[in-house]
């Protein structure tokens, strides 16, 4: 069976403002503000289908001209949409951001969509979802029922999943989800919080020593953390192998979707059947060629690869 990843998790629109100075808080900020496509799921499917891999998402989108939209880029862009609900209103959330002149995030506040539509697609068709894949990407911080079913169903298809937090509020409350995934990539905050300590992005080596106690406590066969522009640390169960892959340098224009971006490319390398540490470099490349867009995709994704190949 050829690789195919089932996607599961959010769509959101983003409305993102971009600073042209200096950006002061509490002050008036004169710059730019778009409006892009956005959300965990919507985000990994898209990178993953640009990558060339066959994927699926499940997820939902509101009724109307801007659900269709979504559907529409996601469609071109090579996803398979067959368990995409479509809800009168809050099928999609909504994330408002603030980069300051350097294209960080400066503040954000973000509304969930109304998981109920998710949810129903997973109980009626979540089989028909694995039974296709043969690899599941999982947002993992939806809500329990969610999590707990996707999981469930994975288990018993017998396929690998890999987790990528949200606002951890389900990881937190449920440490034993990390359990059932054959890997777990988050940054130096998030496995911060779950561990209950405070880590420096500078510091990989501090971090590269704390990875087998932690996948070993959690089952994990593979974790990676990052480290921001310090790239990020890894450690692969199947293969014994750690080690810290360094950050590409480029010119930031706009960080947010770098973290689903570096996901993305690291589970379509898994997928395709390389080691975690040849994984990661494809995470750190399309990562790389997203923080250069100011959406929150690279829309030329392959040709931008193939440029920085040479």
């Amino acid at each position: 069976m050829s690789a195919h990843i089932g996607v599961v998790g959010t769509v959101f629109v983003d409305c993102k403002g971009f600073a042209a100075a200096k950006y002061v808080p509490l002050g008036r900020n004169v710059g730019s503000v778009k409006f892009v496509h956005g959300g965990v799921g919507r985000n990994v499917a898209e990178n993953i289908a640009r990558l060339g891999l066959p994927v699926s998402l499940l997820s939902s989108i509101d009724q109307g001209g801007i659900g269709r939209d979504v559907a529409c880029r996601l469609a071109e862009a090579g996803v398979r949409l067959d368990w995409l609900a479509e809800l009168p209103e809050c099928g999609m959330g909504m994330w408002l951001a603030v980069m300051d002149e350097h294209g960080e995030l400066a503040g954000s506040i973000s509304q969930m969509p109304d998981l109920r539509g998710m949810a129903t697609m997973i109980v009626e068709h979540g089989r028909e979802l694995l039974d296709r894949s043969t690899h599941v990407a999982l947002e993992l911080d939806l809500n329990e029922a969610i999590t707990t079913q996707v999981l469930r169903l994975a288990r018993e298809a017998g396929r690998p999943v890999y987790g990528l937090p949200g606002n951890l509020e389900i990881v937190l409350a449920l440490p034993k989800v990390l359990d059932s995934l054959a890997g777990f990539i988050c940054n130096h905050i998030e496995i911060g919080r779950i561990c209950g300590q405070d880590f420096a992005e500078n510091d990989p080596a501090g971090l590269l020593r704390l990875l087998p106690e932690f996948a070993s406590q959690h089952r994990l066969r593979s974790l990676v953390v990052t480290l921001g522009p310090h790239g990020c640390v890894y450690w692969d169960g199947a293969t014994g192998q750690s080690g810290v892959q360094p950050a590409l340098k480029v010119k930031v224009v706009d960080t947010c979707g770098a973290g689903d971006a570096f996901f993305s490319g690291t589970v379509a390398g898994l997928a395709r059947g390389e080691t975690l540490a040849q994984a990661v470099q494809m995470g750190t490349r399309v990562a790389a060629c997203t923080i250069q867009s100011a959406e929150n995709n690279c829309p030329a994704l392959a040709q931008a690869l193939e440029k920085m190949a040479k």
